[in-house]
């Protein structure tokens, strides 16, 4: 049951909303006062009454029931207790008959939501850098998939500018086929690093760069399969590191595939008299609405990013007719957002309010910043090999014995990356710290992932119960209940933010709840059957919760560690 919904439809407010009351509802930091508070403050204006009048009124009117057992009106608070009984009970109910689709609803049936997530460069090492926005976006693509919405993952690939006319140049100059085949995207960044250190002292190869990407432009047929060949070898480079992070794309249509696309915008804006000429280049000024101009052509007559995204966010409209499209870039490229979403809407795209930044902070490694062009990057392929790597050493000291140690090294040591990068507020900064992430203790999907291989152990003992009954319940045993409760709006408040790390806060919330419930109570040598069938049944529905959480944020779980 979703107890805010029943509690605001039964409430009556003069001149205010269900809806309203439902959003207003919280829960209490203090659960001695109650499982659900109502703020009265912001309805003392409509009432024109004090908000411990108010709050007292509405206890007068609200009977309590079967569900919701007691209310209390105190400095202006309105507070609710469930019935535990009822709320255990639904509660273990609807995960047991719900399993894996337990905490999914079919809201979003019908409404497409585009995600642009990942987009690498290609011939650039994926690094360290790359990971918020791989795993926040696979982490909102699973989130609205399982809430009903059809999820389009697209990986706009950065396959689109002069970077490829380096290459070129610096293949030809350097670069013997067969090495690179066997070196990959490594051996792609060493001639692109290169190019950057030898122009230095030979600027014509900057010029020369240029001429072959405009070859590229023009289908010149040798550089094309060059071009062709370097985004070959990216994206079988990367592929392993998406199948290790459980990472999906429906699209993989980069910044070349909308190159032709780009002469219809230009037109439309200079239809709509929204272009001027600004030093030979074409922009649409943003001043009015506190922005520097938007660049849609330079004085050569060539493209920008904007221009691109703004073909590409036709394109999604047209074949996909998104309900939301988002974007999963770092914040540094606010305005480049602010600015191509206005343009969009300038030019009368009524879906340009669809269109969502969902920018995010930066991640570095203790050592220090990053940069491809002096070649001083950190592969992420390199981090996760040492995390599953250091994964395995703590298993093996902890377990000796264990079977399996090599799956289980990979989901602990994969699952701490993503981890890593989920747990705090999407917009904060990060630095990877491998010591912080393989935590067994901390706040840590570790800690998770050896949680949930305690309760299994358990349940192997004393086997999943098919039957149950509910016994007089111990404080310990309520908050556990009431925070596996939680997961479905917990799921939904992640979809409305776009923060995985309601998510996985919530698992962690919810497997020191178990913890706690598990160093308390007796569960295989309780004394009486009834206790214990129930705490098994408890144990198998946190399990079970678990799993649905880690399996949004694309974590597996081991049997055992």
């Amino acid at each position: 049951m979703d107890y805010k919904k029943y509690i605001a439809e039964k409430l009556q407010v003069e001149g205010v909303s269900v809806e309203e009351i439902y959003e207003s509802i919280a829960l209490p930091p203090n659960t001695e006062m109650g499982d659900y508070a109502l703020p009265c403050f912001k309805f003392a204006k409509v009432l024109r009454k004090s908000p411990v009048m108010i709050a007292e009124a509405l206890k007068a009117s609200f009977a309590t029931d079967d569900v919701v057992s007691e209310v209390s009106a105190v400095n202006g608070y309105l507070n609710f207790k469930i019935n535990k009984d009822g709320l255990v009970q639904q509660t273990l109910e609807k995960i047991f008959a719900e399993g894996e689709r337990y905490g999914a609803s079919g809201e979003g049936e019908g409404k497409a939501v585009c995600i642009d997530y990942s987009s690498i460069n290609i011939a650039k090492p994926f690094h360290i850098g790359h990971l918020s926005t791989t795993v926040l976006g696979g982490a909102l693509y699973r989130i609205m998939n399982f809430l009903g919405y059809k999820a389009i993952g697209i990986n706009h690939l950065g396959d689109y500018g002069t970077q490829f006319g380096k290459l070129i140049s610096a293949y030809k100059r350097w670069g013997v086929r067969e090495e690179i085949e066997k070196g990959g995207i490594r051996a792609l960044n060493e001639l692109y690093v290169r190019f950057h250190r030898e122009a230095e002292e030979h600027p014509e190869y900057e010029d020369e760069a240029r001429a072959y990407f405009k070859r590229i432009e023009e289908k010149d047929e040798e550089c094309l399969e060059l071009f062709h060949w370097f985004k070959e070898l990216t994206l079988k480079d990367v592929q392993k590191i998406y199948e290790l992070l459980d990472i999906h794309f429906d699209s993989y249509n980069g910044e070349s595939f909308f190159s032709d696309k780009m002469g219809p915008i230009v037109a439309e804006l200079k239809e709509k008299g929204l272009l001027i000429e600004s030093r030979g280049a074409q922009v649409v000024d943003l001043e009015e609405y506190g922005m520097t101009p938007c660049m849609i052509l330079k004085s050569d007559g060539t493209s920008l990013y904007a221009t691109r995204d703004m073909a590409a966010a036709q394109y999604r409209k047209d074949n996909y007719d998104f309900y939301k499209c988002l974007y999963v870039v770092a914040y540094q490229q606010n305005l480049h957002f602010k600015q191509f979403f206005k343009v969009l809407e300038l030019m009368g795209k009524e879906w340009a309010k669809d269109l969502v930044h969902v920018a995010y902070g930066m991640v570095s490694l203790e050592e220090g910043t990053m940069s491809t062009r002096k070649g001083n990057v950190v592969f992420l392929e390199d981090v996760i090999a040492k995390c599953i790597e250091k994964a395995y050493t703590i298993i093996d000291q902890k377990n000796p014995n264990l079977e399996n140690k090599e799956d289980a090294a990979k989901k602990v040591g994969v699952g701490a990356v993503i981890f890593g990068a989920l747990y705090n507020s999407k917009i904060k900064d990060i630095v990877f710290s491998y010591d912080k992430v393989l935590n067994f203790e901390g706040e840590t999907s570790v800690y998770v992932q050896y949680t949930c291989a305690r309760a299994n152990s358990v349940l192997q003992k004393g086997g999943v119960p098919t039957k149950y009954e509910i016994p007089e319940l111990s404080t310990v045993e309520i908050d556990l209940v009431k925070a596996l409760a939680d997961f479905p709006q917990t799921v939904k408040d992640a979809a409305e933010k776009y923060e995985p790390s309601y998510i996985a806060r919530f698992a962690v919330d919810v497997a020191q709840k178990f913890n706690k419930f598990y160093f308390d109570c007796k569960i295989l040598s309780a004394e009486e059957e009834k206790t214990r069938t129930f705490r098994l049944a408890l144990t198998a529905a946190t399990l079970q919760t678990l799993k649905n959480a880690f399996a949004l944020l694309g974590i597996g779980i081991p049997d055992k560690m």
